[in-house]
């Protein structure tokens, strides 16, 4: 998998953690069943795991509710998902499951959250370039989500790195189940942000470092927008020309993601380090 290089971070760990790795495929790959698989992929989960923390201490979580996961296999059916009842400020690498987006897992309903399956699993199923998805209730993505427009209009500099970037989803049908979720995934297509019109959003990366910092900075730039709107006054709108040349800014800056996210792993190593457990 792609993401951060946690040799460069950790000293001489990362042939170790790429031999485990090696080592963990082969012994997952005659066992599917995802409540048992807490060894393999340790450096993926430890970026999950890492994502979940710092979502609660943003305050973009909603308890147990809500779902990240991570292709884990190179067509993207076998994932990593957080299980159902974990609260995010506690997730630990271990607590992990690892799933098939083409099979059913066992413990439905228990270990695993049938919505948060059905939507990971649909997404992996059907775009194997989202590698890594994001899905939450932030308050001020959702309070736009919420909006008959819920586009992010170009009005600063974060705004502007979504110009052009977001589908948006009109036809919400209760929670993301069944055609619900196979519809969520034809509506994002080749998009990488998903304004979940009455429900939410959904982010998707490359790697988690690249998702999770587009799903601050989306957070970001709805918090300006609400406000902005909460003025009553006139917006301050770029130009297209302008909007666009910005949002190309962000895309070609170097780094940015795996760099931002490498200093919130290195905050937790030091704060909460049993998120690696």
């Amino acid at each position: 998998m792609d993401g951060i290089d946690k040799s460069d971070r950790r000293g001489g760990g990362g042939d170790r953690r790429r031999s485990d790795r090696r080592a963990g495929d082969r012994r997952e790959g005659d066992r599917r069943d995802g409540a048992c698989a807490s060894t393999a992929f340790q450096a993926e989960r430890e970026d999950m795991a890492a994502a979940f923390r710092w979502t609660a201490r943003h305050g973009m979580h909603e308890g147990i509710a809500n779902h990240f996961s991570l292709a884990v296999s190179d067509d993207g059916s076998r994932f990593l998902l957080n299980p159902y009842g974990v609260h995010f400020s506690r997730m630990k690498a271990s607590d992990l499951l690892l799933l098939d987006a083409r099979e059913e897992p066992e413990g439905m309903g228990d270990a695993v959250d049938p919505t948060a399956y059905a939507i990971h699993g649909a997404l992996h199923r059907n775009l194997p370039q989202a590698r890594c998805v994001l899905h939450l209730h932030p308050k001020y993505a959702t309070v736009l989500a919420s909006l008959a427009d819920s586009t992010i209009p170009p009005i600063d500099q974060n705004s502007m790195r979504f110009y052009e970037r977001v589908a948006i989803d009109e036809g919400y049908d209760g929670m993301g189940l069944g055609d619900e979720a196979e519809r969520l995934s034809r509506t994002l297509g080749n998009r990488s942000v998903l304004m979940m019109g009455n429900h939410g959003v959904m982010v998707v990366g490359e790697t988690v470092a690249r998702a999770f910092d587009e799903m601050v900075y989306l957070e970001r730039a709805c918090e300006t927008v609400v406000t902005a709107y909460m003025t009553g006054q006139p917006l301050r709108r770029a130009s297209h020309e302008v909007a666009s040349k910005t949002a190309r800014q962000w895309a070609e800056y170097p780094a940015f993601g795996e760099k931002h996210f490498a200093a919130l792993r290195a905050i937790l190593d030091e704060e909460e380090p049993d998120y690696r457990q």
